[in-house]
C-alpha cells in the first residue's frame, strides 16, 4: 500500500497548480431596525432564475452570492468581494437593509411570514418555489434560514472513483474543519421557539448557547431530518451513491404522501411525495457535483458523466470577515481536501457511517471542552489528539502547493491550524461567545448585527469604479431578459411539466 508521500510523488507537480475553487456564499437581508426583511429580492440585483453570480436560496430574504472557478485563491476571494460590494451599493441604495453576517439567522417573523424565493412565471422558476414550499412543510422555514459557505473544490485528472475516497476521508475528518472554522455556538432564541434543544441562556441577557459549541448550525439542531436519518448513503462508489439516492427519490414516504403534492384547494405543497424531493434536498457535509445540462436531472449527469468536483457544505460563516471566509482558511481547505484525496481511504461501513454522525454532533455541540473524546475504528480517541496528527500529516502537501505556488502560505495556513488545535480558546467559536458576553450585553442578535455593519462598511469603503458599477449593472439586465425569454419558450402547463421533470427515467 502506497504511502501519502509515495502518492504525493507520484502526482506531477503541475497538476496541483490545476486546483480549481469557487464558493457559494448564503447570508439574509435584515432591516436596519433588526429582524428579517421581508422585502421582494432587490431588482437591481436582477434574477434570481438567471443570474450567474447572485441569486437566492430558500427564502426571497436569503442571498447568495456565487463566484466562478478559480485556479488562484485570490482570484476567487476578489471575486467574492467585488460580487458583495456591488449587492452592498444595492442594499444601500434600496431601503438600507444588511447582509446578515452570522450563519444563525436574525430575529425570524412567524414560520408561515418568512417568505419562499420567487423565480417568476416559467415552468422551472415555479418548480424551484414549489420545493421550497415543501421543504417547509417538511422541515419548518426557520431550519432554511440558516446560511452558510459552499466550498467548490476539483483537481485535473481525478477519477469518480478518487472523489468517493476524498468523500469518505473527508467525512472521517471533517471535526477537524468543524473545530478549526465552526462559528455558531450561540444563537437567537427565536430560532428554537417551540422546539425541545437543550441550550443554555446566558445569564444576563438572551442568547442561548453551548458552552463548548463549535457549530450548532452543523449539529441536531441544524440542517437535520428525522426522515432523511433513515438514510443509510453509502460513498463506497458511484454506483452505489447513485443507486441510495434514486431509491430515496423515487420511494414514497408515507407522512409526505399524506400531504399531498397539492393541497384540496389545488395549490402545490411539494413537488413529490417520496423521502427527497429532489436530489437538493439531501443533506451532507459534502457532496459529489456535476454540472448540468438545461433541463436535466443531477443523479442523471452524476451517472452519465462522474463527478466532476465536490461541494464542501459544512463551513460556517466567519462574522468577524467582511465576505465571510479568508485567503486562509481557503488555503487550508485546500491542504484538507488534498489529505482526503490521496490518503488510504478504506470502505465505509453502516457502523462508521453510524460512528461519524455521532462525531459531527459531539464536535458540533461540544468540540472545545477538554479532553472530548471521538470513535475511531472502535476506539476512543482525543479530538485534539486525532486533529493533530491529521494536520502533522498534511505538511508535505502544504510544502508541495507552496511550491507549485511559489510563496509559503499553504504552510502558514497549516501552522495557524495546528496552533489552534492547541489553543480552542482562539478558535472563532470561542472568540464569537467572547465577543456576545464581553461587548454585546449577552445578546446574539447584538454581535451578529455589529459584524454585519461593520462587514458592510468595509466593502462600502473599498474603491468602486463605474465600470464595475456598469458591468454588474448589465449582468443584471440581462438576467431579467434571460428570464423573460425562459418564461416565453415554455410550452406545457405545469403540471405536465412536474410530471416529467419528476419522472424516474429523467433519473438515468
Amino acid at each position: 500500500m502506497s504511502t501519502l508521500h509515495e502518492r504525493l510523488a507520484a502526482y506531477p507537480a503541475d497538476a496541483l497548480g490545476g486546483i480549481r475553487r469557487g464558493i457559494e456564499k448564503e447570508g439574509l437581508r435584515v432591516l436596519p431596525t433588526d429582524g428579517l426583511a421581508l422585502t421582494p429580492h432587490p431588482l437591481a440585483l436582477g434574477s434570481a432564475l438567471t443570474h450567474p453570480l447572485i441569486t437566492t436560496d430558500y427564502s426571497e430574504s436569503q442571498l447568495e452570492l456565487i463566484t466562478g472557478a478559480h485556479r488562484g485563491v485570490e482570484d476567487c476571494l476578489d471575486e467574492l468581494t467585488e460580487v458583495h460590494q456591488f449587492v452592498h451599493h444595492v442594499l444601500k441604495d434600496s431601503g438600507g437593509e444588511l447582509l446578515w453576517a452570522s450563519s444563525m439567522p436574525c430575529g425570524l417573523p412567524t414560520d408561515e411570514t418568512i417568505p419562499l424565493a420567487r423565480y417568476g412565471g416559467s415552468n422551472i422558476g415555479r418548480a424551484k418555489s414549489v420545493y421550497r414550499m415543501g421543504l417547509g412543510h417538511r422541515y419548518g422555514r426557520r431550519m432554511q434560514t440558516i446560511s452558510g459557505i459552499h466550498y467548490n473544490w476539483s483537481l485535473p485528472g481525478v477519477t469518480s472513483e478518487q472523489y468517493f475516497a476524498l468523500i469518505r476521508n473527508f467525512r472521517r475528518h471533517a471535526f477537524v474543519l468543524l473545530y478549526l472554522f465552526g462559528a455558531s455556538p450561540a444563537l437567537c432564541p427565536c430560532f428554537v421557539e417551540g422546539r425541545e434543544h437543550g441550550l443554555q441562556r446566558m445569564e444576563g441577557g438572551s442568547a442561548l448557547y453551548l458552552p463548548h459549541a463549535t457549530s450548532l448550525r452543523m449539529g441536531r439542531l441544524g440542517y437535520q431530518s428525522d426522515a432523511q436519518a433513515t438514510l443509510a448513503v453509502s460513498y463506497n462508489g458511484l454506483t452505489g451513491y447513485a443507486n441510495s439516492l434514486h431509491e430515496a427519490l423515487t420511494k414514497p414516504y408515507p407522512a409526505y404522501e399524506a400531504l399531498g403534492v397539492r393541497n384540496p384547494g389545488g395549490d402545490y405543497n411539494q413537488l413529490g411525495t417520496s423521502l427527497l424531493q429532489i436530489e437538493n434536498e439531501f443533506y451532507g457535509t459534502i457532496r459529489p457535483k456535476r454540472t448540468v445540462r438545461t433541463g436535466e436531472r443531477p443523479l442523471h449527469a452524476l451517472r452519465e458523466r462522474g463527478v466532476e468536483y465536490v461541494e464542501v457544505r459544512l463551513m460556517d460563516l466567519d462574522p468577524f470577515v467582511p465576505v465571510g471566509i479568508t485567503a486562509q482558511t481557503m488555503r487550508l481547505l485546500d491542504v484538507f481536501l488534498l489529505h482526503c484525496l490521496l490518503s488510504d481511504s478504506p470502505p465505509d461501513t453502516p457502523a462508521e457511517i453510524a460512528a461519524l454522525k455521532q462525531n459531527q454532533h459531539l464536535t458540533a455541540e461540544r468540540g472545545r471542552e477538554p479532553g472530548l473524546l471521538l470513535q475511531r475504528g472502535g476506539e476512543r480517541v482525543r479530538l485534539a489528539d486525532w486533529g493533530t496528527q491529521v494536520l502533522d500529516e498534511c505538511a508535505p502537501l502544504a510544502q508541495a502547493l507552496d511550491a507549485q505556488h511559489g510563496s509559503g502560505d499553504y504552510s502558514a495556513a497549516l501552522r495557524a491550524a495546528r496552533a489552534l488545535m492547541a489553543a480552542p480558546d482562539e478558535t472563532p467559536s470561542a472568540r464569537v461567545l467572547q465577543s456576545i458576553t464581553q461587548q454585546h450585553g449577552h445578546s446574539f442578535e447584538a454581535f451578529a448585527r455589529e459584524c454585519s455593519v461593520q462587514a458592510q462598511n468595509a466593502l462600502l469603503a473599498r474603491p468602486w469604479t463605474p465600470q464595475q458599477q456598469a458591468r454588474y449593472a448589465a449582468l443584471a439586465e440581462e438576467s431579467i431578459a434571460a428570464q423573460k425569454t425562459i418564461e416565453a419558450a415554455d410550452t406545457l402547463p405545469f403540471e405536465a411539466w412536474r410530471e416529467q421533470y419528476m419522472a424516474v427515467k429523467e433519473l438515468g
